[in-house]
C-alpha cells in the first residue's frame, strides 16, 4: 500500500488528470491546438447542432479545472470525487450520440478515477454518515493559505492561455506550462510556511 500511495497513485492522478485536462483544453484552444490524447474536440461544434453548445462549453471547462486538480495533485480528493459525474455526464452524450468504442474507454478511465479514490475511503465516511470522523493519523504537511493562492494562480494562468490562443499561440502554451509549474511549487510554498510556523510549547 506505501508503494501505491507513493508511486502509482500519483502516477494514476497525472494520467487521469492530463487526459481531461488535454481534452478540455483542447475543445476551447483556438484551432483546437493543445496537446491531448483524447477527445473529440470538435464536441463543442457537434453540440451546437442541438443548441447543447452551451452546455458541451460547461463540460470543456469542468474537464478542465477537474483534470486540473487530479493533475498538479494538490486537490486530489476533491478532483476524484468531481471526476465521478463529469465521467457519466460524457458518458451519456457518447451513448445518445451512438459513439461505438467511446463508452469502455470512459468506463476505464472510471475504474483509473475510483483507484484514486480507494485510498481516501476513511474520509469518504462523512458523504454518507455525518457522524462518522476519520481518525487515520497522517504525516502530510498541512496545506497552507500561501500555497493555495499559488496553486490558484497556475489555475488562472490555464484559463488566460485559452484567451490567448486565438491571438498567439505559443505564449498561450508557454503561459499553460508554467501554470503547470506554478501549481506544482505551491508543494515547496507548504514545506516552508510548515517550518515557519511556531512549534507548541507545554506550559
Amino acid at each position: 500500500m506505501k508503494l501505491y500511495r507513493q508511486l502509482l497513485l500519483p502516477a494514476i492522478s497525472i494520467f487521469l488528470g492530463f487526459t481531461f485536462f488535454g481534452a478540455g483544453m483542447g475543445k476551447l484552444f483556438a484551432a483546437h491546438q493543445y496537446i491531448g490524447w483524447i477527445g473529440p474536440v470538435w464536441l463543442i461544434e457537434r453540440l451546437e447542432e442541438y443548441q447543447l453548445g452551451f452546455y458541451a462549453k460547461f463540460i470543456a471547462f469542468s474537464q478542465v479545472v477537474i483534470g486540473y486538480l487530479l493533475l498538479t495533485l494538490r486537490f486530489r480528493l476533491v478532483g476524484g470525487i468531481m471526476m465521478i459525474p463529469l465521467i457519466l455526464n460524457i458518458l451519456m452524450v457518447t451513448i445518445s450520440q451512438n459513439w461505438k468504442g467511446t463508452p469502455f474507454v470512459l468506463g476505464f478511465l472510471l475504474l483509473l478515477n475510483l483507484l484514486i479514490l480507494l485510498p481516501y475511503r476513511h474520509f469518504l465516511g462523512p458523504l454518507l454518515n455525518e457522524e462518522i470522523t476519520s481518525t487515520t493519523p497522517t504525516k502530510a504537511i498541512a496545506r497552507s493559505t500561501q500555497g493555495h493562492w499559488v496553486w490558484l494562480s497556475g489555475m488562472a494562468l490555464q484559463l488566460a492561455a485559452i484567451g490567448v490562443s486565438y491571438h498567439e499561440i505559443k505564449l498561450s502554451f508557454i503561459l499553460s506550462a508554467l501554470g503547470i509549474l506554478l501549481s506544482f511549487l505551491s508543494f515547496r510554498v507548504d514545506r516552508g510556511q510548515s517550518q515557519v510556523r511556531p512549534k507548541p510549547t507545554l506550559s
